[in-house]
Order: C-alpha cells, then structure tokens, then sequence
C-alpha cells in the first residue's frame, strides 16, 4: 500500500496586544500567543503543515482597525500566494471588527487560504464555520463597543472632577504624577502671549511680535524620534491659546468647563478681555462692516499670490454688482489684478461650510458673524480654493479652476451650483453678430461671401466661424442669452471654435451642456 504524501501547507502566526504594556519584558503575551501556534502547528505535522519563519506581530496596536504594520505585512503576504493559512491564539486577535473580518475573509478565499484559531475550533473553510466566527465576532465588537462607551464615561467623570485625563500637553504647564503642574519659564510666555494680545488688538500682530520676540512653540520629540514643534507660533495656535480654559484653571469637556485640579496661570479679569475682545474681532473685520450689502468674506479673502482681496462693486442700469478685487503688490507691480464675482466664491465657502457643520440656512448666504465664527482663511488659486476652518484643525481643498471672462474671473466648479446666473455681454454680442452675418449672406443683394465678409468688416475665414454660431441650438442660445452658460463658455472660447457640428446634440457635447 502506497502512503501518500499530504500537501504541504505553509502556515503564518500573527500575535496582537491592545496595548504596549510588558512588551518589554523577555518572555511577554506575543510570545507566548506565537509558542501555542507554533505548538498547534506541529501538531498538525501530518497534515503538512509547516510554520514559516516571518512574524507578524503588533503590539500596542487595537483590533479595533486593520491599520497595524503587522497585519498589513500579513496580508500583502496572502495577496502574493506566499500563505496557506493563518494561524492565531484567538479569532479577536485577528480582529475585532466584523466589517473588517469580512474583508480579510473574502481575501483568504480569493488566494484559496484559511485561518485557524487555536483555542477555538473554527475553520473558514465551510459556512458553519464561518456562522460561528461572525457570531463570536458580533460579540467582540459588541464588547468593543461597550468598553469604549466605560471609558467615555470615566473620561467625562474624570474631567467633571477636573482632573487631567491627557493629550498634548499646553504651553506653561507639564504632567507630573497625571497632574498638571506650572512651568514657571513657559507661564512667563503665555502671560506676555494674553496681555500682548490685548495692547495689540489682533492676533495677526501678535503673531508678527511673537515671532520678532523669538518665542516659538514647545519642542517636543515623539517616540519614533521626530521633532515636532520649536517653531513660529501661527495664528490658529495663537487663537486656541488665548480661548484654552485650561489657563484658567478649568478643565472642559464638551463645551462645559468645570473647576480644574491644576492652577490657573491667567487671572479670570484677563482671560475675559481676551474672550471679549476676540469675540468682537471675529465680527468685525478690517472691511466690510458698515457696508449696505455686507461682503461676508471681507478680510478673510486672499489670491494665489498671497494678495488680499478686498470688496468692490460696479453698478450698471440700477443693478448692482459685487466683487472681491485683489490688491496691488507694490513689490511685484506685474501682478494681474483679479476681480472675482462675489456671490460665486461666497455661495462656494457657504456649501463647504454646511457641509462641515452639517447645517443648512434659509436664503443664500447667511450672516457675516457665522461665516467668521467658523472661517479663518480663504485662498483663491488658479484651479482650487482652499478654506481654512478657525483654529487651524481642518482646511477643505475643493477643485474650482478660474476662467478669465473679459475683465473679471470666474470659477468654474463641476457639478455645483454655487455660481449665480450672469450674462456675458462679449459673448451676447457674439451671438448677435452671427445672426448678423446670416442675414447678411441670405440677403439676395450680396452676391458671395467675400461680399458679405466685406459688408461686415471681417475677414471671409472669421465670416465663416460666425455663420456656425448663427446655427445653435435654441437652447444653447437661450442659455446664452439668459446668462446660464458653462462657466468656461465665453467670447474667447465660442470664437476660437473650430467645425461647429450643426447636429444640436454634438453642439451641446461639445459645448459642455449636460
């Protein structure tokens, strides 16, 4: 009789700790999860198994989330055919997550491997199998639930009771025994920070003192050995300072402040001019305030090229028009002056605004003070607008390209509806002079082309050009007419136009009416 040789089956261990604890002992939980694996697989030395010698090991990492070096590495491994099967000490080891576990599932079947756990007989292989894992992973991730919801809990106790419960530590204090305590050196700085702040009036100026000052951020050096900080104040930094309660001696919590365990190193007399006058610096900036139609991006607009943008606006037949205008830059004289319409870029920053605040208003543009209340910077760049949010935590990059139509620019943002509806009178103009050379060329008195080209002033080769615009779908013209054209669609681009298809559909394709 023939004994048969079993299929080898090349078998990874993965180990996982939640947290950092002990793993620097000699014998810590990674190996000893990797000694009962490499037991079990010995134990399975008859059915061909065999472990390979790379570890995949993640201590101080949360089965909460597939971002760990570990298992990523095992899984790209999987990927590349170089495992049959994984083995682990327990099923939440792997993960905590069903959703997770799904992903790592289906990629084990596309790759024909499985998974083992030791202490649980489970196989991957047959669907009872897998009944039984997603079961038993209902209740890790319910557990994981509950255990975040315990500590949410203890951290909002904690902090009711003002203790300190971590994070990054702010300027003037340091963290002995899980207590604040004062840095006498660094309190000096952010005593001078407050009241400088109110002799100025302005972070940006105290931004600029600080930096003539040479009093720069804390420097601190992370675990992995980066640097981090030892820098220029910037003004978001400089803004969450000078509103951190902290200084007060208070501990916060979800908008709440509570008495702190620490001392204060700002008096409650200081701290209330500074959130006062704050307060009236976020509502009234350098322009805009008197204004009779408020331009709500006054003093927080800038170009590309690092230029503010200031409020301006044109009037024509008793219709008013509003615009932000960039200002001239003595130092680069060649600079091209921007005048940018301002119910686009405001409807814009509105949309982003809601959007981040998942709020909505009624009418176009809310007040003033919310948008300042939430922003602190708007950069209009050639083919995007950058928005930063008050305190520097977020900024929204949102791709908007601007096109130049005759003496102002445009943005032209894909799928919004942000822009309001203008007419183009170059490009109206346009359109009028091609009917124009229509009823030139039907005219029976004009016996060619050349003599209508004549008539009109313009060459035959532009004559002809104009004679296809005459030739627009109704709706396309409508549309111009109307003032509710493709951003991009002006003068400019309709004259330079080649082989204007005359079937309407092609027209709108090529037109860009969706």
């Amino acid at each position: 009789m023939t004994q048969t040789t079993p299929k080898r089956r090349r078998c990874a261990i993965y180990t996982r700790k939640s947290t950092e604890e002990g793993l620097e002992l000699s014998f810590n939980s990674l190996d000893a999860q990797r000694e009962a694996c490499a037991a079990f697989i010995l134990s399975q030395a008859h059915e061909g198994w065999k472990a390979i010698d790379e570890l995949y090991d993640d201590g101080g990492f949360s089965g909460g989330s597939m971002d760990r070096p570990g298992l990523q590495q095992l899984m790209e491994d999987v990927e590349a055919g170089k495992i049959d099967i994984i083995v682990v000490y327990k099923v939440d080891r792997l993960t905590r997550s069903l959703a997770d576990f799904a992903r790592i599932v289906d990629t084990l079947d596309k790759r024909g491997a499985s998974f083992v756990s030791v202490t649980q007989a489970f196989n991957t292989t047959n669907s009872m199998g897998r009944l039984t894992l997603n079961v038993l992973l209902s209740f890790a991730q319910f557990e994981r639930e509950v255990t975040g919801e315990r500590i949410r809990d203890k951290i909002a106790a904690s902090k009711k009771r003002g203790m300190w419960m971590g994070g990054v530590v702010p300027l003037g204090f340091e963290v002995k025994d899980r207590k604040l305590l004062i840095v006498p050196e660094e309190a000096e700085k952010v005593r001078y920070i407050f009241n400088r702040y109110l002799g100025l009036g302005s972070v940006y100026l105290l931004q600029s003192d600080l930096a003539e000052q040479g009093i720069r951020t804390r420097k601190r050096i992370l675990k992995d050995g980066r640097v981090y900080g030892g820098c220029n104040f910037s003004r978001g930094a400089l803004y969450q300072m000078l509103a951190n309660r902290i200084y007060l001696g208070e501990i916060t919590h979800h908008g709440k402040s509570y008495p702190g365990e620490h001392d204060g190193i700002i008096d409650p007399e200081t701290f209330e001019k500074v959130a006062t006058r704050l307060s009236l610096n976020r509502v009234r900036r350098k322009y805009g305030e008197h204004a009779v139609q408020a331009s709500v991006l006054a003093g927080i607009i800038w170009d590309g090229e690092g230029r503010r943008m200031t409020p301006d606006h044109a009037s024509k037949k008793g219709q008013r028009y509003r615009y932000y205008a960039s200002l001239k830059n003595k130092e680069r004289p060649e600079l091209r002056i921007h005048r940018l319409p301002a119910s686009e870029i405001e409807k814009l920053v509105i949309h982003q605004l809601a959007t981040k605040t998942e709020a909505s208003w009624e009418g176009p543009i809310p007040s003033r003070e919310l948008v300042l209340e939430y922003v602190e910077k708007v950069t209009v760049n050639s083919d995007r607008v950058d928005i930063l949010f008050q305190g520097a935590a977020e900024s929204i990059t949102v791709e908007a390209p601007l096109i130049r139509c005759g003496g102002e620019v445009r943005i032209d943002a894909p799928g919004q509806d942000w822009a309001e509806a203008r007419r183009d009178p170059p490009l109206i103009k346009l359109i009028v002079r091609a009917h124009q050379a229509k009823a030139a060329i039907e005219d029976p008195a004009v016996a060619s082309v050349d003599t209508a080209a004549e008539n009109l002033n313009v060459s035959k080769q532009y004559f002809c050009r104009l004679l296809r615009l005459a030739y627009l779908a109704p709706d396309i013209t409508a549309s111009i007419i109307d003032g509710k054209q493709p951003v991009h669609l002006n003068r400019q681009f309709m004259a330079r136009v080649n082989n204007l298809p005359l079937d309407w559909a092609s027209q709108r394709e090529m037109l860009g009416f969706g």
